[in-house]
């Protein structure tokens, strides 16, 4: 099944939203399933956010990228790389339909997210619950690099995350800035 990755739309989000109910019901990401999941993905500070359709034009992923997330997240980053908000990308909102899995859409996302964040001189970084086993799996298999586990706190739940830096750049993270990637 080929599938392409391409900026997100506004006329994305309906999708977009049907997205996150369905990857919170089968993974319990996010943690809390927002009143408004379109709200979630449409942060106010993202630097760029991308999508995966599939051959049928059906949207199967998201990601996007921002330069800043949470504070004990943000102190662990500035710990390992000595880069505040101006030098770093965050990755978030990294879902991949429960369906849609095992296709390689995962790291595909990654590497377009990962680029971008290298254009913009900004080292990628992310952070994950320490209880999703498979997408540390994925993160650790394209070579980030644990350096913290931290507690974070979403109104009454707390949280243990992992930190993560992604890889260094290089020349793959070089390629101009749009171009449509089609993972095997």
């Amino acid at each position: 099944m080929g599938v392409r990755i391409r900026e997100r739309r506004e006329s994305d989000m309906a999708e977009c939203a049907r997205l996150v109910r369905d990857v919170h019901q089968h993974d319990r990401y996010p943690v809390v399933l927002p009143d408004d999941p379109a709200a979630f993905l449409r942060v106010t500070d993202a630097l760029g956010a991308w999508v995966t359709e599939d051959a049928e034009g059906c949207l199967v992923g998201h990601v996007l990228l921002r330069p800043a997330t949470s504070a004990p997240v943000m102190n662990a980053v500035t710990r390992a790389t000595g880069l505040g908000t101006g030098g770093v990308g965050v990755v978030g909102r990294l879902l991949v339909a429960p369906w849609a899995r095992r296709r390689g859409i995962g790291r595909a996302l990654l590497d377009v997210v990962v680029a971008s964040a290298h254009r913009m001189g900004r080292r990628p970084v992310l952070d994950v619950v320490t209880t999703d086993l498979a997408a540390i799996a994925l993160y650790e298999s394209v070579g980030w690099q644990r350096v913290d586990t931290v507690t974070v706190t979403f109104g009454d739940l707390v949280v243990d995350e992992h930190v993560f830096l992604g890889p260094e750049a290089g020349p793959a993270d070089l390629a101009p800035a749009g171009a449509a990637h089609q993972p095997e």
